[in-house]
């Protein structure tokens, strides 16, 4: 029998939980909001777009706790933003009603409504695709099963992948070619994907599948983290990696 998840408190006074099936914090135990701040939304300018009211089309892999659909409806909240987002993600492992309720977010972002919204999504879960109205603003399309069971045909071409599967080595399926690859043929020309990951091997994977690859300092200590972008010129505030080299050591077979 599968152990259950565990809530736990962070760092910046927001909760997480520690994964019965992966045996793994969902986010940094040094601060689970932070972390997904300066990851999904500092790092790859998302948080900019949304306070220029820019309308955007997003990309989740692993929706989690929600947390990220909770930041990104404080970001609007915040800063007056008059974005319209579609927001799409896919969980293989939803959680319970009751540890979704259960979950807190800190001082940061402490709205009773956020425990009861995320109570009633994960109250209502059928496998595949569920569509639900969050906001005037914001639309979550929350896809029940595996990423290679997603079809994305139909969408609006993605502005921003939050990339957020458990560890390359724990879940490997979260970071294959084929889902970079999937995820770049339904993005736009400047989408931007951010993860927190630094492994080579999950970079490596992004190459092959044709994102140009960049470097950049991590979360709450961590020393890198990952940017990635079909434009390179939106990468050219940062460090970039030797794509060219990354393949060639994938194609050699180097992270088998």
């Amino acid at each position: 029998m599968q152990n259950p998840n565990v809530i736990k408190n962070t760092g910046d006074g927001s909760d997480t939980l520690i994964s019965g099936a992966f045996n793994q914090p969902y986010h940094s135990l040094s601060g689970a909001v932070a972390e997904s701040r300066y990851v999904y939304f500092e790092t790859s300018g998302l948080a900019d777009e949304l306070s220029e009211s820019k309308d955007l089309t997003l990309l989740e892999i692993g929706f989690g706790t929600g947390m990220n659909l909770i930041l990104l409806l404080d970001y609007i909240s915040k800063s007056d933003s008059s974005s319209t987002v579609h927001f799409y993600s896919v969980e293989a492992y939803p959680i319970d009603q009751k540890t979704a309720a259960s979950v807190t977010f800190g001082y940061d972002i402490a709205n009773p409504e956020y425990s009861k919204l995320l109570s009633g999504i994960f109250s209502s879960l059928k496998s595949g695709w569920n569509t639900m109205h969050i906001s005037e603003k914001v639309t979550l399309h929350l896809f029940i099963g595996t990423f290679g069971e997603m079809e994305l045909n139909g969408i609006k071409p993605i502005d921003y992948v939050l990339h957020d599967p458990f560890s390359p080595d724990s879940n490997p399926a979260g970071w294959t070619q084929d889902l970079f690859s999937k995820i770049a043929k339904h993005s736009s020309d400047n989408a931007m994907l951010t993860t927190y990951s630094a492994a080579s091997s999950a970079r490596a994977t992004m190459a092959v599948a044709g994102w140009y690859i960049a470097r950049a300092p991590g979360a709450l200590g961590k020393r890198e983290m990952t940017v990635a972008s079909k434009n390179p010129e939106k990468l050219s505030h940062l460090k970039q990696v030797n794509e060219k080299r990354l393949i060639e050591r994938f194609e050699d077979g180097d992270f088998r």
